[in-house]
Protein backbone atom coordinates (compact mmCIF):
# COMPACT_ATOMS: atom_id res chain seq x y z
CA UNK A 1 0.00 0.00 0.00
CA UNK A 2 1.60 3.43 -0.55
CA UNK A 3 1.38 6.43 1.28
CA UNK A 4 2.70 9.35 0.43
CA UNK A 5 2.45 10.94 3.83
CA UNK A 6 4.93 8.54 5.27
CA UNK A 7 7.45 8.20 2.44
CA UNK A 8 7.76 12.55 2.98
CA UNK A 9 7.66 11.84 6.58
CA UNK A 10 10.87 9.23 6.08
CA UNK A 11 12.58 11.81 3.49
CA UNK A 12 12.34 14.77 5.93
CA UNK A 13 13.76 12.39 8.62
CA UNK A 14 16.76 11.67 6.59
CA UNK A 15 17.66 15.06 6.52
CA UNK A 16 18.39 15.06 9.88
CA UNK A 17 21.83 13.92 8.46
CA UNK A 18 22.39 16.93 6.58
CA UNK A 19 21.26 19.34 9.34
CA UNK A 20 23.55 17.32 12.09
CA UNK A 21 26.72 17.86 10.30
CA UNK A 22 26.36 21.13 8.91
CA UNK A 23 25.33 22.30 12.83
CA UNK A 24 28.46 20.63 14.33
CA UNK A 25 30.94 21.92 11.96
CA UNK A 26 29.30 25.96 12.37
CA UNK A 27 29.62 24.90 16.04
CA UNK A 28 33.24 24.36 16.15
CA UNK A 29 34.30 27.02 14.00
CA UNK A 30 32.12 29.72 15.79
CA UNK A 31 33.49 28.87 19.34
CA UNK A 32 37.19 27.71 17.84
CA UNK A 33 37.01 31.62 17.15
CA UNK A 34 36.17 33.11 20.12
CA UNK A 35 37.23 30.08 23.16
CA UNK A 36 39.68 31.89 25.35
CA UNK A 37 41.18 28.52 26.61
CA UNK A 38 40.16 26.27 29.01
CA UNK A 39 41.64 24.05 31.80
CA UNK A 40 42.29 20.65 31.92
CA UNK A 41 43.66 18.39 34.70
CA UNK A 42 45.21 21.30 36.66
CA UNK A 43 46.70 22.96 33.01
CA UNK A 44 45.60 25.83 31.84
CA UNK A 45 45.79 26.19 27.64
CA UNK A 46 45.82 30.03 27.54
CA UNK A 47 44.09 30.04 23.87
CA UNK A 48 42.46 27.69 21.29
CA UNK A 49 44.25 25.97 18.60
CA UNK A 50 42.45 24.16 15.82
CA UNK A 51 45.33 23.13 14.50
CA UNK A 52 46.69 21.31 17.81
CA UNK A 53 43.89 20.62 19.80
CA UNK A 54 40.79 18.46 19.19
CA UNK A 55 37.40 19.89 19.04
CA UNK A 56 36.42 18.22 22.08
CA UNK A 57 38.58 20.99 23.77
CA UNK A 58 36.09 23.45 23.18
CA UNK A 59 33.85 21.35 25.60
CA UNK A 60 35.61 22.79 28.34
CA UNK A 61 35.31 26.41 29.82
CA UNK A 62 33.36 28.69 28.97
CA UNK A 63 32.45 27.64 25.72
CA UNK A 64 31.57 24.25 26.74
CA UNK A 65 27.71 24.31 27.57
CA UNK A 66 27.48 25.25 23.84
CA UNK A 67 29.95 23.15 22.09
CA UNK A 68 28.29 19.69 24.28
CA UNK A 69 25.01 20.88 23.81
CA UNK A 70 26.10 20.63 19.75
CA UNK A 71 27.80 17.14 20.21
CA UNK A 72 24.45 15.77 21.64
CA UNK A 73 22.01 17.59 19.47
CA UNK A 74 24.12 16.75 16.75
CA UNK A 75 24.27 13.06 17.47
CA UNK A 76 20.45 12.98 18.01
CA UNK A 77 20.11 14.14 14.35
CA UNK A 78 22.77 11.75 13.30
CA UNK A 79 20.91 9.08 14.58
CA UNK A 80 17.46 10.20 13.34
CA UNK A 81 18.65 10.89 10.04
CA UNK A 82 20.40 7.82 9.55
CA UNK A 83 16.90 6.12 10.34
CA UNK A 84 14.79 8.26 7.71
CA UNK A 85 17.49 7.52 5.25
CA UNK A 86 17.04 3.55 5.26
CA UNK A 87 13.51 3.97 5.87
CA UNK A 88 14.01 5.37 2.27
CA UNK A 89 16.55 3.15 0.94
CA UNK A 90 15.20 0.20 2.49
CA UNK A 91 15.92 -3.26 1.45
CA UNK A 92 17.05 -6.95 2.73
CA UNK A 93 19.93 -5.55 5.03
CA UNK A 94 18.93 -2.01 5.78
CA UNK A 95 18.32 -2.84 9.44
CA UNK A 96 21.65 -3.61 9.58
CA UNK A 97 23.35 -0.75 7.92
CA UNK A 98 20.81 1.49 10.40
CA UNK A 99 22.13 0.35 13.54
CA UNK A 100 25.92 0.24 12.80
CA UNK A 101 25.93 3.61 11.31
CA UNK A 102 23.39 4.88 13.91
CA UNK A 103 25.85 4.09 16.34
CA UNK A 104 28.07 7.34 15.06
CA UNK A 105 25.61 9.17 16.51
CA UNK A 106 25.16 7.69 20.20
CA UNK A 107 29.35 8.07 19.78
CA UNK A 108 28.91 11.67 19.05
CA UNK A 109 25.73 12.62 21.74
CA UNK A 110 28.39 10.09 24.13
CA UNK A 111 31.20 13.28 23.38
CA UNK A 112 28.92 15.52 24.88
CA UNK A 113 27.91 13.57 27.84
CA UNK A 114 31.19 12.83 28.83
CA UNK A 115 33.89 15.72 28.10
CA UNK A 116 37.76 14.98 28.02
CA UNK A 117 37.36 15.25 32.15
CA UNK A 118 35.89 11.69 31.88
CA UNK A 119 38.38 10.73 29.70
CA UNK A 120 37.09 7.02 28.90
CA UNK A 121 33.74 7.06 28.11
CA UNK A 122 34.60 10.48 26.06
CA UNK A 123 37.30 8.17 23.89
CA UNK A 124 34.64 5.61 23.72
CA UNK A 125 32.27 8.05 22.38
CA UNK A 126 35.13 9.34 19.76
CA UNK A 127 35.84 5.83 18.72
CA UNK A 128 31.99 4.87 17.93
CA UNK A 129 31.35 8.24 15.97
CA UNK A 130 34.40 7.80 14.07
CA UNK A 131 35.44 4.29 14.62
CA UNK A 132 31.96 2.70 13.19
CA UNK A 133 31.55 4.29 10.45
CA UNK A 134 35.17 2.05 9.02
CA UNK A 135 32.68 -0.78 8.90
CA UNK A 136 29.81 0.73 8.72
CA UNK A 137 30.12 2.54 5.64
CA UNK A 138 31.64 -0.96 3.81
CA UNK A 139 27.82 -2.38 4.79
CA UNK A 140 26.21 0.26 3.57
CA UNK A 141 28.02 0.90 0.44
CA UNK A 142 27.59 -2.72 -0.35
CA UNK A 143 23.82 -2.26 0.22
CA UNK A 144 23.30 0.68 -1.49
CA UNK A 145 25.12 -1.03 -4.98
CA UNK A 146 22.11 -3.27 -5.19
CA UNK A 147 19.48 -0.34 -5.67
CA UNK A 148 18.49 1.83 -8.78
CA UNK A 149 19.24 5.37 -8.56
CA UNK A 150 22.44 4.52 -5.29
CA UNK A 151 24.95 2.06 -7.15
CA UNK A 152 27.26 4.91 -8.07
CA UNK A 153 27.38 6.38 -4.05
CA UNK A 154 27.17 2.66 -3.01
CA UNK A 155 31.02 2.61 -5.09
CA UNK A 156 32.06 5.56 -3.62
CA UNK A 157 30.70 4.65 0.25
CA UNK A 158 33.37 1.20 -0.82
CA UNK A 159 35.85 3.90 -0.49
CA UNK A 160 34.56 5.70 2.38
CA UNK A 161 35.61 2.73 4.82
CA UNK A 162 39.56 2.47 4.28
CA UNK A 163 39.48 6.44 4.10
CA UNK A 164 37.78 6.80 7.79
CA UNK A 165 40.11 4.16 9.23
CA UNK A 166 43.63 6.00 7.64
CA UNK A 167 42.10 8.98 9.25
CA UNK A 168 41.45 7.53 12.47
CA UNK A 169 44.70 5.93 12.76
CA UNK A 170 46.80 9.50 11.83
CA UNK A 171 44.67 11.08 14.65
CA UNK A 172 46.06 8.52 17.33
CA UNK A 173 48.86 8.63 16.15
CA UNK A 174 49.87 12.81 16.13
CA UNK A 175 47.66 12.97 19.17
CA UNK A 176 49.69 13.43 22.28
CA UNK A 177 47.42 13.00 25.45
CA UNK A 178 50.09 15.59 26.99
CA UNK A 179 49.74 19.40 27.80
CA UNK A 180 52.19 20.13 25.94
CA UNK A 181 51.37 17.83 22.84
CA UNK A 182 48.21 19.54 22.74
CA UNK A 183 49.66 22.67 22.24
CA UNK A 184 51.81 21.32 19.82
CA UNK A 185 51.18 19.26 16.46
CA UNK A 186 48.72 18.65 13.99
CA UNK A 187 46.58 16.36 15.87
CA UNK A 188 43.50 19.05 16.02
CA UNK A 189 43.49 19.36 11.94
CA UNK A 190 43.80 15.64 11.27
CA UNK A 191 40.67 15.09 13.59
CA UNK A 192 38.92 17.73 11.89
CA UNK A 193 39.58 16.17 8.49
CA UNK A 194 38.30 12.67 9.97
CA UNK A 195 35.31 14.54 11.08
CA UNK A 196 34.48 16.38 8.47
CA UNK A 197 35.00 13.57 5.77
CA UNK A 198 32.43 11.10 8.28
CA UNK A 199 29.88 13.76 8.11
CA UNK A 200 30.21 14.49 4.05
CA UNK A 201 29.21 10.79 3.74
CA UNK A 202 26.27 11.49 6.12
CA UNK A 203 24.97 14.34 4.47
CA UNK A 204 25.80 12.68 0.89
CA UNK A 205 22.78 9.86 2.25
CA UNK A 206 20.08 12.62 3.47
CA UNK A 207 20.45 14.61 0.59
CA UNK A 208 20.08 11.47 -1.97
CA UNK A 209 17.16 10.14 0.41
CA UNK A 210 15.42 13.19 0.31
CA UNK A 211 15.58 13.13 -3.77
CA UNK A 212 14.62 9.66 -3.93
CA UNK A 213 10.61 9.75 -4.16
CA UNK A 214 10.36 6.58 -6.11
CA UNK A 215 12.55 4.84 -3.14
CA UNK A 216 10.26 6.09 -0.52
CA UNK A 217 7.09 4.49 -2.28
CA UNK A 218 8.82 1.56 -2.89
CA UNK A 219 10.22 1.34 0.82
CA UNK A 220 6.60 2.21 2.18
CA UNK A 221 4.76 -0.57 -0.38
CA UNK A 222 7.21 -3.30 1.01
CA UNK A 223 9.16 -2.50 3.85
CA UNK A 224 12.10 -4.93 5.18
Amino acid sequence: MFRPAYSLTARRLALGAVAGPALFTLSWLTLGLISPGYTLFGHRFAGYSPVSQPVSGLGLGVTGPYMNAAFVVTGLMLAIGVAGVFRVAAGPGSRTCAALLGLSGVGQALCGVFTLERMLPHTLGYVLAIGTPVIGFLVAGRHFRRLPGWRRFGTWLLAGGPLTLVLLVLFFVTFEPTPGGAEDGVAGLVQRLGIVEVHAWFAAMGVLAFRDRARARVSVGGRS
